[in-house]
């Protein structure tokens, strides 16, 4: 695989009671930081996968029926920790970003998506099949917020499924094929079902980490992950599919056990999160 340079981008963080991310946690809220990705390609440039929280979460959430969303998950999101603006800092004009790897269509995912008007936006078919079919209601239900996707994503698609498949590296088993979205293999999008329709993650080999896999949410923390400690089914079933998502959680959990020297990145991970900013980018 291509090398690339992984920067973990802090975008806010929600307040949701820890039960439903984990068997056995507690009731008490507990805030889940956003983590989005910034990729350094030796060739493609900056690349971000997920783009986290934006100022555009709380508008689109301002009225009912989409307010419901941000009630139940209440979201901090401090002046400037949207993705554009930490791009620009570290000296990356948004504009000139040419991808942006959607894990799945989550609010919290995909609401910065307005501020990278040039970058054709990869992600699944059937996620965005499964969008198209719900109304306001139905959709923020289901953690999803069409007005966040701008008017051009058409044309500005690229799908995963659409992608040449390709092995993966014995070091992520067992997950054993990806999707070379660049045609180059740095970036290999892996199927992590269950979360929701449209649940992907990302291979790649880090100049830093070495081997890392972003999980996006198929686990809300590294414990879930080295715990094989599932969401309860309440949870699980409300977005996605439950028997989908342990499986998912159960291979993530035996890719630990067989390589726990392999990065593992859950976007919504405290650990992960306290990580950035302590060592340098």
């Amino acid at each position: 695989m291509r090398e690339v340079r992984t920067i973990p981008l802090l975008t806010g963080a929600c307040r949701h009671p820890q039960v439903m991310t984990i068997r056995g946690g507690t009731f008490r809220p507990v805030d889940f930081p956003a983590v989005a990705m910034l990729l350094l390609h030796p060739e493609e440039g900056p690349i971000l996968f997920d783009t986290g929280y934006d100022p555009a979460f709380l508008e689109a959430t301002a009225r009912l029926p989409e307010a419901l969303y941000r009630w139940t998950t209440p979201v901090e999101l401090p002046p400037g920790a949207d993705a554009a603006s930490q791009c620009r800092a570290l000296g990356h004009d948004p504009a000139d970003i040419r991808h942006v790897i959607l894990s799945h269509f989550h609010g919290d995912h995909v609401a910065g998506l307005h501020a990278f008007p040039r970058a054709e936006i990869h992600c699944a078919r059937a996620g965005l099949d499964d969008l198209s079919r719900r109304g306001r209601l139905g959709a923020t239900r289901r953690g999803l917020l069409p007005g966040l996707l701008p008017a051009d994503l058409d044309r500005r698609t690229r799908f995963f499924e659409d992608a040449p498949r390709v092995p993966l590296p014995d070091d992520f088993q067992p997950f054993d094929t990806g999707a070379d979205m660049l045609g180059d293999g740095s970036l290999l999008a892996i199927e992590l079902p269950g979360h929701c329709p449209g649940h992907w993650g990302l291979a790649l080999h880090d100049a830093r980490w070495g081997m890392h896999m972003l999980v996006a949410d198929a686990a809300w923390s590294l414990e879930a992950i080295r715990q094989d400690r599932p969401p309860p089914a309440i949870a699980t079933a409300l977005l996605g599919n439950t028997a989908q998502a342990r499986s998912t959680l159960h291979a993530l959990h035996r890719l630990f056990l067989r390589n726990p020297d392999l990065r593992l990145t859950p976007c919504h991970c405290p650990e992960r999160a306290a990580e950035i900013g302590s060592d340098g980018p």
